[in-house]
């Protein structure tokens, strides 16, 4: 359908003040305002608006809801495979957190077991922690707890390989992590 001339709606600006015609003005009102949100002067105290955490100084754990804080129990951290009352890895390779996993971060190979209580173990178990985003669909979709996100954050890697975590890694999560409550 095309446009004519009759529904074209010319819109005319009305001309600028004399006051309007210089820029200056409008930086000194920006200035001003920026220099009330320093000193603290807009919307009460400066502290009471200020939520930046001073990491590493300050930590989550000693943040409170009362001092305008995070709430810690919410926070989901690195991932952990947990271990059976033998200290064997609790996963049964049933694939259900890999395919619950919206990043596709989680990456399984299973074996048949050499125990009589599961038919599956997995032999190589990999998580991609920099492409996951700590939704925790894996920790939902696992039928028997063997993956939890706990509350673990300061992970740091020097490069992307350090980052992807193995069986092993996981289960040295868990050896350091079993006192924590998980999320």
């Amino acid at each position: 359908m095309p446009v004519t001339d009759a529904d074209t709606v010319n819109v005319d600006l009305p001309p600028l003040g004399a006051g309007e015609s210089f820029f200056l003005p409008e930086v000194f009102k920006g200035l001003g305002t920026t220099l009330r949100h320093i000193t603290g002067s807009v919307g009460g105290s400066r502290r009471k608006n200020n939520r930046a955490m001073e990491y590493p100084e300050q930590r989550r754990e000693q943040m409170r809801i009362e001092d305008g804080g995070l709430h810690v129990d919410n926070f989901r951290g690195v991932h952990r495979l947990n271990r059976d009352e033998d200290g064997r890895v609790r996963c049964v390779a049933c694939f259900m957190c890999a395919t619950a996993c919206p990043a596709n971060c989680i990456h399984i190979e299973g074996k048949a077991s050499p125990w009589d209580d599961r038919e599956k173990y997995p032999v190589k178990f990999d998580i991609d922690e920099l492409r996951c985003i700590f939704c925790g669909m894996c920790e939902e979709a696992c039928p028997v707890d063997a993956i939890e996100l706990t509350p673990a954050y300061d992970i740091v890697g020097l490069s992307r390989n350090e980052m992807i975590f193995d069986k092993a890694k996981l289960l040295s999560v868990y050896d350091a992590t079993v006192d924590q409550k998980p999320m």
